[in-house]
């Protein structure tokens, strides 16, 4: 599947069931995949497929700030945005699509119209859920402090996820001094939203070594010979064979595939790569060569993806010191979302991070939840949600009012303001690099106190709205009675404490003459 066929809104009987009442929703962080895309590479030109494609009508629309001469303002610089490339002669051409267009063609890997409508689309239906089903979010913002915004620094994501934003809050639904919306970035070699092999040089040998461990496997067996009977005539002369390791690689050829099989005809590859067979086995022995190592070994687990659930968790741990102190707390995470306050004042609801399919699946592979699963589709996405227990139903719940009353209601000093306008705290003995708090401590090392914090508070996880179980949470005490999805905070956290790093960068340029395998396999989600 290549492009997300969402399932329908939850009915009331289904909302009743997985929302029980004696829980109480505290936050949700959604971790999504980018919308439909054109091809990260050109490839197959010699089997007819364009090398641009004309669906990204977005480039007729282009503005940037231009700072006018003797005017101490800024002002939008509306333009459109035409590619160029090698002509027949090696002279530059402006680049066309199958019909001519020079407007609307995209650049590789670009964010297309239809994975603005999909991303789009996507946060209506988290809006449908949270707000209207739910009443876990208010129905109109006067801004958007209660909400951490995250994106990697790739256009597509970060696009994804200004689309999912306005898909679940649109222009009627903000009041009309809204702001301009605080979007977190990294500079690439800090990025953690990914698995950064191109700035984590330990990683990035662990992930050749496992990818050359499945070449290994599958390049000389009756499935590849099958691929080669398919697709084989279709391979550059450079690289005449279809295999793990080829040029384009197997995920490489998949990635096309699925890119074609999400646009129109004129981006069509010739019917025998759409062959079913073909494709199951491609996406087997790709599934196999990204994210075997996370499931398998610890290191890699925490190199890839590590960082990224360690903040998760501490924007769960964030949430609950807040709620058990009156005092100083810490929210969010170390990307950027980490802020102190006070007790009383506006904290994090809802998180939205963009980002890729290597983030879903590593970070599903990471917990053990990825046995099975297909390559995440175009717009997937992972909801972590936190519970409290409690006899009461939810403490506040926000009515359709008209915009001033409801924006009024969700005002104040948010998580954003505190961190980037005001004085934060720093650990007892004066140390600014020292944790504040229990979020990045390992279970083991917390004191009864600290641990007695967690207690009546619960994770689940939904993948594409499907319902996803860690095998951990599973041993009796370890997830809320009767229901094994819901696993406690404190066995969520152990989990993830044993692969989240204390020094990411450091641990990158570590353990080089190490073997890349674990002696025996390290299972994940436990």
């Amino acid at each position: 599947m290549t492009t997300l066929q969402p399932r329908p809104p939850y009915s009331d009987s289904e909302i009743k069931k997985l929302y029980p009442p004696g829980l109480q929703l505290e936050l949700v962080q959604v971790l999504l995949r980018h919308g439909e895309r054109s091809p990260v590479s050109a490839r197959f030109q010699n089997a007819g497929l364009v090398a641009f494609w004309p669906y990204c009508s977005v480039a007729r629309q282009m503005v940037s700030a231009t700072r006018e001469a003797n005017q101490n303002k800024w002002t939008p610089l509306q333009w459109r945005r035409r590619l160029e490339t090698f002509g027949s002669d090696d002279g530059p051409v402006i680049a066309s699509g199958p019909k001519g267009e020079v407007d609307s063609i995209c650049n590789l890997g670009e964010l297309t119209d239809k994975g603005r409508e999909t991303t789009y689309s996507l946060g209506r239906r988290l809006r449908h859920l949270y707000v209207d089903q739910l009443h876990f979010m208010p129905p109109v913002i006067n801004d958007a402090d209660m909400i951490y915004l995250r994106a990697t620094p790739i256009p597509r994501a970060l696009e994804s996820l200004q689309q999912a934003f306005w898909g679940m809050y649109p222009s009627n639904a903000r009041a009309a001094s809204f702001p301009a919306v605080s979007i977190i970035l990294r500079a690439p070699a800090d990025e953690t939203l990914f698995p950064n092999d191109s700035n984590c040089r330990r990683f990035a040998q662990l992930s050749r070594a496992f990818a050359q461990r499945t070449a290994d496997r599958w390049n000389n067996t009756s499935e590849m010979e099958y691929l080669n009977k398919l697709i084989g005539k279709w391979m550059p002369e450079s690289s005449k064979r279809v295999a793990v390791d080829s040029h384009p690689r197997l995920s490489g050829i998949m990635d096309t595939i699925n890119s074609t099989l999400a646009h129109g005809p004129e981006t069509r590859l010739p019917k025998e790569f759409y062959d079913e067979k073909g494709r199951n086995i491609i996406e087997k022995i790709g599934v196999e060569e990204w994210y075997s190592g996370y499931q398998e070994s610890q290191e890699y687990r925490s190199l890839g993806i590590g960082s990224l659930m360690g903040d998760v968790v501490e924007r769960m741990v964030g949430n609950v010191e807040k709620n058990g102190n009156d005092g100083l707390y810490e929210i969010g995470g170390r990307d950027g979302s980490t802020g102190s306050g006070r007790g009383g004042e506006q904290s994090i609801k809802l998180g939205l991070s963009g980002c890729h399919d290597t983030t879903l699946a590593g970070v599903l592979a990471s917990l053990g939840t990825f046995q099975g699963e297909l390559w995440p589709p175009y717009t997937s996405h992972i909801a972590f949600e936190l519970f409290k227990k409690s006899t009461n139903q939810p403490s506040q719940v926000f009515d359709k009012s008209p915009i001033e009353e409801a924006a009024q209601a969700v005002a104040g000093k948010g998580w954003y303001e505190r961190l980037f306008r005001g004085s934060s705290p720093t650990a007892s003995n004066g140390d600014k690099n020292a944790p504040v708090g229990i979020a990045r401590q390992k279970l083991e090392n917390l004191k009864e106190s600290d641990r007695a914090k967690l207690e009546g508070y619960y994770v689940r996880i939904r993948y594409n709205d499907k319902v996803m179980s860690v095998p951990g949470c599973k041993a009796a005490g370890k997830h809320l009675d009767g229901d094994e999805s819901f696993c406690t905070l404190e066995a969520f956290k152990g989990i993830v404490d044993k692969y989240t790093p204390s020094h990411w960068k450091q641990a990158c340029l570590s353990n080089m003459e190490v073997p890349a395998f674990p002696e025996n396999p390290e299972p994940a989600g436990y």
